[in-house]
């Protein structure tokens, strides 16, 4: 690689980067500040209701993000289609959240995800970094401007619509990238493994960050969720260097450039914020969060994950780039029904601390078949 190349290289980095730390910056500092503000039974029952929403937006969501971004790089024309079939499926997955939570502000919430979701996938498939790192910013103003004078004008209530106004900037890149290539269901057909493991995929992921939370409320109650939904607060701020990472290496390894130096360095990196995660929360909850000190050990357990869950990453990428994603499927799978099968057994038992070692299990026996079927070379 040139020093030109490494210019190039250093500067996509940094674009994502500096866009994903600011914008995780901004949502945790808000996230953070309603926690202290409302009860934990309240914090619970919002993020309660997110999850709903985020698991609905994933089982309507045919073009997943890791599908458009593959695709896009190797400049397969998809997005009009799988854009299209998205929204579509999003509108009926709208009514039906609606009909269950009886709130049309999470309903549309599932609109808001899928949009910002195809968005983003869109971009950073071309490779239009910049735009994608000013879209990031945006949103995220948005979502925390309204969000404060939407929750001081409407209480907690208010908070749900402002997500959902903050996501409509992305839909002029979804109307480009309509407008930019055809309708063309040959194209679906002829790549319908790859989508249909990716939407099984993302299903089995979603279990793992959301479904686990819309499991959790009637078996342990808000009280927990909220000292969960805190915890898992800390964990976004955690992965925020693994998603900027793999967004990243994605790309690169969908056209044969391995980056293996930068994927040693983020494994030495992982390391370092599972000792900040252990060492950092005993020390700021009880001064910022004094109602959720149960959720201490509940972080510094989480914390741990962030190791296995950059490790995964790096396979992932060179699985997903290859457009061979049977054995992620697996290993999804197999995490899924772990934290699931933990939060209804470790859970009940420990509580929270029961479910944040579910949690980190899921993670390690995820990387593990991931790293087994590398090194055996299973596809």
């Amino acid at each position: 690689m040139d020093n030109s190349s490494k210019k190039n290289v250093l500067k996509d980095l940094s674009t994502i980067g500096i866009s994903d730390v600011v914008g995780m910056g901004m949502a945790a500092v808000f996230w953070f500040f309603i926690a202290s503000q409302i009860e934990v039974e309240e914090y619970g029952e919002l993020h309660f209701f997110i999850a709903i929403a985020s698991f609905a937006f994933i089982v309507a969501l045919i073009g997943t993000q890791n599908v458009i971004t593959v695709l896009t790089a190797k400049n397969i024309k998809i997005e009009s289609t799988l854009f299209i079939l998205s929204l579509i499926f999003g509108g009926i997955a709208t009514v039906i959240v609606f009909i269950f939570s009886e709130r049309i502000d999470v309903g549309l919430l599932v609109i808001g995800f899928i949009i910002n979701d195809l968005a983003i996938a869109y971009l950073i498939g071309k490779k239009k970094f910049s735009s994608y790192g000013r879209s990031i910013i945006i949103q995220k103003v948005l979502a925390v401007g309204l969000g404060l004078v939407f929750y001081y004008s409407f209480g907690v209530d208010g908070i749900i619509p402002a997500l959902v106004i903050s996501y409509i900037h992305f839909s002029i890149f979804i109307y480009r990238g309509i407008k930019n290539s055809r309708f063309n269901f040959e194209i679906i057909k002829s790549n319908s493994s790859f989508i249909i493991n990716n939407w099984t995929l993302n299903l089995l992921g979603v279990s793992r960050h959301h479904l686990d939370k819309i499991i959790l409320v009637p078996i342990l109650g808000f009280t927990v969720m909220g000292n969960y939904a805190l915890a898992l607060q800390f964990w976004a701020v955690l992965v925020v260097f693994s998603n900027v990472f793999f967004k990243y290496i994605l790309t690169y390894d969908s056209n044969s450039v391995p980056n293996k130096k930068l994927k040693f360095i983020a494994i030495l990196i992982s390391i370092g914020l599972a000792v900040s995660g252990m060492l950092i929360p005993p020390i700021i909850i009880p001064i910022f969060f004094e109602k959720y000190t149960e959720a201490i050990i509940a972080i510094q357990i989480i914390s741990l994950g962030i190791i296995p869950q950059v490790i995964d990453k790096i396979y992932l990428s060179k699985y997903l780039s290859s457009q061979k994603s049977k054995m992620v499927l697996v290993s999804r799978a197999v995490s899924a029904a772990t934290l699931i099968g933990g939060i209804l057994s470790l859970g009940q038992v420990y509580g929270i601390t029961g479910i944040a070692i579910s949690f980190v299990l899921s993670l390690t026996i995820q990387t593990c078949i991931m790293a087994y079927a590398n090194f055996r070379k299973i596809d």
